[in-house]
């Protein structure tokens, strides 16, 4: 897997990455949240991504890492980002929604949702 998207994501869903992915690899499921086992957020989709890392700068909530680079406290998303390969039918290339830029403070409240220190 190139990239991942954490739990960061998770029911702040910006989209900007989905606007600059070259090859629609970002995803979300179907039931945005509702399903079993797949929280409100996006995923990148292993298979199809390029590995051009063009979504990273994009998110605003900074909650995307190249495999490797991916935090300790996020070592459960990398799995979760790569088991939507068994699953894809239930995934779809959103549409992207207009959401307000978040400010620095919601971003570091975020992050300390996360118990992630950067």
């Amino acid at each position: 897997m190139a990239w991942v998207i954490t739990r960061m994501c998770r029911d702040c869903v910006d989209m900007a990455c989905v606007e600059v992915c070259p090859v629609d690899c970002i995803v979300q499921h179907k039931q945005k949240g509702d399903a079993a086992g797949y929280e409100n957020q996006l995923y990148i989709d292993p298979e199809e991504c390029i590995n051009c890392g063009v979504c990273e700068p994009e998110c605003p909530w900074e909650a995307i890492f190249e495999d490797e680079q991916v935090p300790t406290v996020f070592d459960e998303d990398t799995a979760q980002n790569a088991k939507i390969v068994d699953e894809r039918d239930d995934f779809e290339v959103p549409e992207r929604e207009d959401v307000a830029v978040p400010s620095t403070d919601d971003i570091n409240k975020n992050k300390a949702k996360w118990k992630y220190d950067a």
